[in-house]
Order: C-alpha cells, then sequence, then structure tokens
C-alpha cells in the first residue's frame, strides 16, 4: 500500500496501529540511510553531514553548550512524533561501542565532551585513583610481569640473582632472576540516575549538568576510593587491608582501646620498606584527627607535641606526620580498629582503566514512570605490586610498602 494512499482523505480510515507501524518503518529507513551517509562521511575524513550540524569529530559537545541542554534534546526527541534535533542525528553509534545512536535502538550515547569531564574529575589528585600507578589499556584485562622478590638475603635478591667474589682465573656461579604475574582484569563500575521529566523540563541546562556530573563522578569516587581500601579482589580490587603484602605493627603493650600513642607511629614508619618514604602518605580515619592533636613525644617538662607545630592549637596544624601528608578519608575503618591508620606508598598500587566513562541516556526505561535514565560506567581493576612483604638483608622484621596498626580493643 502506498504511502500516498494512507494520506487520502477520500480512502478507508486505516486503524491507528497501521499507522504508527508504517511511521516507525519510515522512520527505520530514514535511520538506516542516515547511518550510512555518516559512515561514508567519516571515511572521508570526518567532513559534517550537509544540515546536519558538525561531525563528532569537529565538537566533542556534538554541538551543545552544556549536558542539560543534551539532556532535553534526548527527551523531547523520544516524544511521539517530533523529529530527533539534528546533533543527535550525527551521533552514529562509537567503535569503542559505548552507545546507539538513535533513541529506538536504546538511547543516545553522551557526547565525549562532557564524559571528559567526568574523566577529569575522577584523576584529580584529591582521590585515590589519582595517586596509584594508573595505566589506560584497549582491552578488557592487562597481564604484568612482576619482581618475584621477597627477601634481600644473599641469593634470594631479584627473585635468585647473586653476585660473588672471584679471583682472576676462577669460574663463575650462574644465577638468574625470577619473576611472576599481576593479572588485572577490568570490573565494571554501574551509575545510573533517575530524573523525572519534570526536573528536565524545570531545570536550567548548566544546572542539570553540574547536578548530574556532581552526583556521578562523586559516587564513582566514593567506590573506587573504597574498593582501594577495603576491596575483597571479587569482582572488584583487591584492596591494600586485604592485601598479602601488608604489615600490621603491634599495639603498645598495655595500651587503652581505641587509642593511639606516638610509638604506634613511629613503629608503624620503622617498618615501611626505606625507598616508600619520600612518597608515603598517612591515610587516617577522621575520628583519628581527635588523637593526632593530643600526641606527644616524651614525659614531663621534654614532651613535645608530635602533630601541631609550636604555635600550639592557635596555630595552622602541618597536617603531617615524619614530613608525610596526612590524609583523612571516609574508608578508612573506624577509630582503633585495623586500618585507622594506615602509611602507605600508593604507587606500588597498580591499577588499569578503559580511560573514559561510558555515558548514555534513554526515555525507555523508566518510560512508564515519566523519568529518563542517566547511566555511566566506569571499568577498574587494581592491586598491590607486591606478593608478600619483604624480609631486609639485615634485621628481622619484614618491611612493607602498606603498613597498618593493630586493632586496640
Amino acid at each position: 500500500m502506498s504511502v500516498e494512499l494512507l494520506h487520502d482523505p477520500s480512502g478507508p480510515a486505516l486503524p491507528a496501529l497501521v499507522m504508527q507501524a508504517v511511521q516507525s518503518g519510515l522512520d527505520a529507513a530514514v535511520e538506516r540511510a542516515l547511518k550510512q551517509c555518516l559512515a561514508q562521511q567519516r571515511g572521508a575524513g570526518g567532513v559534517p553531514v550537509a544540515g546536519l550540524g558538525e561531525a563528532m569529530g569537529g565538537d566533542p559537545q556534538a554541538g551543545f553548550r552544556n549536558f542539560g541542554e543534551f539532556a532535553l534534546a534526548v527527551k523531547d526527541a523520544c516524544q511521539p512524533g517530533r523529529r530527533p534535533d539534528e546533533r543527535l542525528l550525527v551521533m552514529a553509534k562509537a567503535a569503542s561501542g559505548l552507545g546507539e545512536a538513535f533513541g529506538s535502538e536504546g538511547g543516545f550515547l553522551v557526547p565525549p565532551g562532557f564524559a571528559g569531564k567526568i574523566l577529569e574529575r575522577i584523576y584529580s589528585a584529591n582521590n585515590l585513583l589519582g595517586l596509584t600507578d594508573s595505566y589506560t589499556i584497549q582491552g578488557n584485562s592487562m597481564s604484568f610481569p612482576r619482581n618475584a622478590e621477597t627477601s634481600r638475603a644473599n641469593g634470594a635478591r631479584w627473585g635468585g640473582v647473586r653476585a660473588y667474589w672471584r679471583e682472576e682465573g676462577d669460574q663463575a656461579a650462574a644465577s638468574k632472576p625470577t619473576f611472576g604475574r599481576l593479572q588485572l582484569n577490568l570490573h565494571k563500575l554501574f551509575v545510573m540516575i533517575h530524573a523525572s521529566d519534570e526536573l528536565l523540563a524545570d531545570a536550567q541546562g548548566m544546572a542539570l549538568e553540574q547536578y548530574l556530573l556532581r552526583v556521578a563522578t562523586e559516587e564513582i569516587n566514593f567506590v573506587v576510593g573504597d574498593s582501594i581500601i577495603n576491596g575483597t579482589g571479587a569482582g572488584q580490587p583487591l584492596g591494600i587491608l586485604n592485601a598479602p603484602c601488608l604489615i600490621t605493627v603491634a599495639k603498645e603493650p598495655g595500651q587503652a582501646a581505641a587509642t593511639l600513642v606516638a610509638q604506634n607511629l613511629v613503629n608503624m614508619w620503622a617498618r615501611l620498606f626505606g625507598p616508600c618514604r619520600a612518597n608515603a602518605v598517612w591515610l587516617i580515619n577522621q575520628d583519628v584527627e581527635s588523637q593526632l592533636h593530643t600526641l606527644t613525644v616524651g614525659s614531663g617538662s621534654a614532651a613535645a607535641l608530635a602533630y601541631l607545630p609550636p604555635g600550639g592549637l592557635a596555630a595552622k596544624p602541618y597536617a603531617t606526620l615524619l614530613g608525610r601528608p596526612v590524609l583523612p578519608v571516609e574508608w578508612c575503618p573506624s577509630l582503633g580498629t585495623v586500618g585507622d591508620v594506615i602509611l602507605a606508598d600508593l604507587r606500588h598500587y597498580v591499577t588499569i582503566t578503559r580511560g573514559a566513562v561510558d555515558s548514555a541516556m534513554s526515555i525507555h526505561l523508566r518510560f512508564d514512570y515519566d523519568e529518563s535514565v542517566f547511566r555511566f560506567i566506569f571499568r577498574v581493576d587494581g592491586q598491590p605490586w607486591w606478593s608478600a612483604p619483604l624480609t631486609p638483608y639485615k634485621g628481622s622484621n619484614t618491611q612493607s610498602c602498606f603498613v597498618a596498626l593493630q586493632t586496640r580493643g
């Protein structure tokens, strides 16, 4: 049946469902033609399609001024009988499979200009991920050969290399290093945010952008940071507190529950591997600060504050212990339990990511609730470089890049 007949007022009246089916078929044909045209244009160097705005290669935000404007365009495009915004139509499916270009196929890909803002915040120096030894990969896993050394004793350094003193003409003894393997596999961190159509209609574009990006990035930051400290390694990164290389320093004899004394910190410092000291940080639960501000070294008239400057409580704290920064973080356990204070060189914690946040939006998932859904996916894995504490060449106490304090209960 021809399209002209469908619109002939003198012709037979067709059910609304038939009209919708025909319209859907026409829309699908247009989408297929647009995709084919876009593929040809990209093959010619990413030249914009005439009348359809800039190609993705020319504008990372696809012509949208902010994330809120993009969200409103998606909402309008998914309303029956409305033609999608031209800027949405040029967003063909990305090679990495981040999403589909058209709403009828499950959602609209968020322009990479907005996704880049999320990535920038995640890698900020104000979070733990930014302090790790991080690698961006293209696949889903990565293997690292690692030094199998667990002792600095003769014959154990570098996993089996040893040098010998020899006179001229003496035969040399052979040795060789051994290596282990560190295998990381990306795990998916998923954030979904529902936004009512009233919010999309009433919110200013920039305000909505700031809100959604802040909520998504803060949640991703929080969960990634928690996994770096507390992760089980099952479906998520292996955290410091569950790592086999962690050293737990004993409390002082007779030490009261939920307390911290200066000797605890001195003992932890003594167990940190020497080359790690220049880059180590103290990670603490914020409840520990009340103990830090009253720590003293010595006794009687010779006692001196261990944490505050000479000006006392009226002066600004140095926020360092033994010259290394003190970082209060939410993920350290409560005062008095293992992990409330952690001395760590996070350069020895390796992470891999896909290097970007997969971001998309759709109205179909919550259509019957009159809500739009924003989806953010971040892929990450991590674990310590070290497989075990290190036995020093001289001395009996093992050393590590991660040191915690025993429970004081």
